[in-house]
């Protein structure tokens, strides 16, 4: 009995380290409906609509990965500085909101793909005729969202300086940008194409491609067999052509270069 008592011991020590080697959480693929942060504020990305549905870019791109897992999704909304915090609390199991993938964040969560690679932009009136490129703004006035950092990442380019002016968010900037209270703002494309895209005349971007910036899915530390089945279906997404529509359909005619769209360069699965 007392040999007996001994491989117990030993079998659940066994499980408590599997367990701790896996994060000590549950798989995605262990739950049949994904729950998604998304972005209810950035037009052509994530907006939350009037009757509550959520659309975008982001949206789709949930849905299609979800589905490819043979999962549903539901959407609940998350701010900039919530899109770690609804991980890592549990109320949400991925998030698509703009995420970047940077090393401070990959210490807090782990991310798929990415599923897009983008760049840092900016956006000017489309009577800047004189703009061409971003040097052609020094000393000109940007608006700055607070609590993000693309106008550090302006100031790094060489011989560049510039004015800041604080905004709570990116319809303020447009705001401001109408009243010529700004003369540009910059972050990454794909929120001032759909900021183009929403307006409609009168807006451009100048295709600066400031800094590469890779999108990816959040999700929990430890699942890595949910993270290499989100892989699967992102490289799926670009090789059936759902990808190329996507961006078209909430990108195109908008300025984005979207002349080459193929399979980003995944991070790995850790």
């Amino acid at each position: 009995m007392a040999v007996g008592r001994v491989l117990a011991a030993v079998v659940l020590a066994g499980g408590m380290l599997t367990a701790c080697g896996q994060g000590g959480a549950e798989s995605l693929l262990d739950e049949p409906t994904l729950v998604v942060g998304v972005r209810p504020d950035l037009p052509g990305l994530g907006l939350r609509r009037p009757d509550g549905r959520f659309e975008g870019f982001d949206i789709d791109v949930a849905r299609y990965v979800a589905n490819r897992l043979g999962k549903k999704a539901r959407f609940v909304q998350v701010l900039a500085s919530e899109r770690i915090t609804a991980l890592t609390s549990g109320r949400a199991d991925l998030v698509l909101a703009t995420l970047s993938v940077t090393p401070e964040r990959k210490t807090q969560i782990a991310f798929a793909g990415p599923y897009y690679m983008s760049y840092q932009d900016v956006l000017v009136r489309a009577d800047e005729r004189g703009v061409k490129g971003v040097r052609d703004l020094t000393g000109r006035r940007f608006c700055a969202v607070e609590g993000a950092d693309p106008i550090q990442r302006l100031l790094a380019v060489h011989g560049m300086t510039a004015r800041t002016v604080p905004a709570k968010s990116y319809d303020q900037c447009m705001g401001m940008i109408k009243g010529r209270t700004v003369d540009a703002i910059t972050t990454n494309d794909v929120i001032l194409a759909g900021l183009v895209r929403r307006e409609g005349r009168g807006y451009r971007l100048v295709n600066a491609r400031i800094s590469e910036q890779n999108t990816g899915i959040g999700l929990r530390r430890g699942d890595v067999e949910g993270c290499e089945a989100l892989n699967r279906a992102i490289t799926r997404m670009y090789q059936d052509g759902t990808a190329a529509r996507l961006m078209h359909r909430w990108f195109g005619g908008t300025g984005l270069d979207l002349s080459i769209i193929e399979v980003p360069q995944f991070e790995g699965c850790v």
